[in-house]
C-alpha cells in the first residue's frame, strides 16, 4: 500500500468515527481545508461519493460503511502497534467516549473526574446518551469506547463485558406515604399510583409481568426517560416507584423518601461495562475499566451502610 494511501485511510477512519470532517480534523490536529482535500482525493481514488450532507453533519455512503467495517480493526491494530511506550495516563491527551444512563453517570462522574484531575490530567470523557436500543450499535459504529448497561441489555457477538456493580431495587416513596410500611401487601402496591423510568417508551416491565401472574394490574401514572428526576417528583407527591436505590441515595439518607422492599419479587440487576472486541488490548481503555471498577465497589460498600439504616422496617 503507498503511504498516500494509508494516510487517506487515516482521515477517513476520523471522519467515520467522528460524522463530521470538522471534529475529524480537531482529532487528527489538522484543518478543515486539508481534511477536505483528502476527502476529495478518497472520492478520486475510490470512486465513490463516500460522504453526503446531513444538516451540519454528514453520511456516509453504503460504499464508505461497507470500507470502514473493513479497515476499522486493521487500523486500530497497527496503532497499537506502533504507539511509542503504551497508554501513560499522566501524560495521555486522550478522548473517551462512554454511553451510559443518568443513573450510572450521578453514580459515578464525580468520583471518576476527582481520579482524572489528580492521575490523568489530560484525560477527557464524552458520555452519548444510552437508551437500550443503541447500544451495540454505538459500539459496533465505533461511536463511543465503551457502554455502561445492565446485564441483558446489551448483547451481541462483537463485544466484551466485565461485571462491575449489583443494583439492588426497593420501592420509593415520600416521607410519610401511608404506604411507607414494612408490611406492604401485593394489593396495595398494586392499586397505587406508580412512576415509571423507561428508556425505551414502553410502560410495561418486569413489575407488571409479574403482577400479572398473579392477576393483578397496576397503573403506570407516570414515567419519565431519565433517573434525575425520581427524588423530586416522589417527595413532591403520591405516587410510589420501583428503582434501583442508588438514585434515590442522598433523599433517602436526607429522611425525604421512604424505602421498603416491594411485594413483588425483584432481582437485583448487574451493572456491566461493554466494549468492542477490537478493543480488548486497548491499554487506555483498560485504565478507564480498572478506575470505574475501583469507584463501584467504594461506592457500593458505602452504600449497603445507608441501605440497611434507612430502609423502613
Amino acid at each position: 500500500m503507498k503511504p498516500t494511501d494509508l494516510n487517506l485511510l487515516v482521515v477517513f477512519d476520523a471522519i467515520m468515527t467522528e460524522g463530521s470532517i470538522t471534529r475529524a480534523a480537531d482529532r487528527l490536529a489538522m484543518t478543515q481545508p486539508a481534511v477536505s482535500n483528502a476527502v476529495s482525493r478518497m472520492r478520486t481514488a475510490w470512486r465513490d461519493e463516500l460522504f453526503v450532507k446531513n444538516g451540519r453533519n454528514i453520511q456516509p455512503t453504503q460504499r464508505a460503511v461497507a470500507l470502514w467495517q473493513q479497515v476499522q480493526d486493521p487500523l486500530k491494530s497497527l496503532d497499537q502497534a506502533i504507539a511509542p511506550g503504551g497508554f501513560e495516563p499522566e501524560t495521555s491527551q486522550r478522548i473517551f467516549r462512554v454511553s451510559a444512563t443518568d443513573g450510572v453517570i450521578d453514580l459515578v462522574w464525580p468520583a471518576l473526574r476527582q481520579v482524572i484531575e489528580q492521575e490523568a490530567p489530560g484525560i477527557a470523557v464524552h458520555v452519548l446518551p444510552y437508551n437500550i436500543i443503541n447500544g451495540a450499535a454505538l459500539l459496533e459504529n465505533a461511536e463511543v469506547d465503551m457502554v455502561l448497561a445492565v446485564q441483558g441489555m446489551l448483547s451481541s457477538d462483537s463485544t466484551n463485558s466485565q461485571y462491575l456493580y449489583d443494583s439492588t431495587y426497593r420501592c420509593a416513596m415520600r416521607k410519610g406515604h401511608p404506604l411507607a410500611k414494612p408490611d406492604l401487601s401485593i394489593e396495595e402496591f398494586a392499586a397505587a399510583d406508580h412512576l415509571l423510568v423507561s428508556l425505551s417508551g414502553d410502560t410495561v416491565g418486569f413489575t407488571d409481568r409479574e403482577l400479572a401472574q398473579q392477576g393483578l394490574k397496576r397503573r403506570v401514572a407516570m414515567t419519565l426517560n431519565h433517573f434525575h428526576g425520581i427524588p423530586a417528583l416522589l417527595e413532591a407527591s403520591d405516587l410510589i416507584a420501583v428503582v434501583p436505590t442508588l438514585v434515590v441515595e442522598d433523599a433517602m439518607a436526607a429522611g425525604r423518601l421512604a424505602l421498603t422492599h416491594s411485594p413483588v419479587p425483584l432481582q437485583d440487576s448487574r451493572l456491566y461495562a461493554f466494549w468492542h472486541r477490537r478493543q480488548d488490548r486497548d491499554e487506555g481503555l483498560a485504565w478507564l475499566l480498572a478506575v470505574l471498577n475501583r469507584l463501584l465497589r467504594a461506592r457500593a460498600a458505602g452504600h449497603e451502610r445507608i441501605l440497611r439504616k434507612h430502609s423502613v422496617r
